[in-house]
């Protein structure tokens, strides 16, 4: 909605963006993937510098495969119910309100997953720094980003998919 000034409004409702649970990962890992959905509040925003999602993980789904960034920040908040972190220290269990952080570079690998019966809504802010690698310690996987921006996903000894 446009204002007199002629400055188009900034405030939006999260809920009314559409939802997608697509993944750039390759087989045998897409499928994992796809029990988590994806609303982009920061392409929404025209955000450039870092990327905010509203992430829904349905029972039993899980956020994305343990994984570490070498280059990018992440912070998540849980806004509503319980679910379980799995990072290199082990599990830990997160209900609404609660929030975790992980350091480029610290090597930490996290993932959350949804044991309950009922959704996992998370806010994931991540930063978009340029020549990151993810690393998958669970997975023959490893994740470089492009000059695109997106990630190409090869096998760890560099074979492709």
């Amino acid at each position: 909605m446009v204002e007199k000034s002629g400055v188009e409004k900034s405030g939006f409702d999260p809920l009314t963006l559409p939802e997608s649970n697509a993944t750039s990962y390759p087989e045998p890992y897409r499928s994992a993937n796809q029990q988590r959905w994806n609303r982009r509040l920061g392409n929404h925003a025209n955000l450039t510098n870092f990327g905010v999602n509203l992430v829904r993980i349905v029972p039993g789904g899980q956020s994305s495969c343990r994984h570490a960034h070498t280059r990018q920040d992440e912070f998540i908040y849980v806004v509503q119910g319980d679910v379980d972190l799995e990072t290199d220290a082990g599990v830990e269990h997160l209900s609404a309100g609660l929030c975790a952080g992980f350091a480029a570079g610290t090597g930490n690998a996290h993932r959350f997953v949804n044991r309950s019966a009922v959704d996992v809504l998370l806010l994931v802010v991540g930063d978009r720094t340029a020549g990151d690698e993810v690393s998958y310690p669970d997975d023959d996987m490893h994740g470089r980003m492009g000059a695109d921006g997106r990630f190409v996903f090869t096998r760890k000894d560099g074979t492709p998919y």
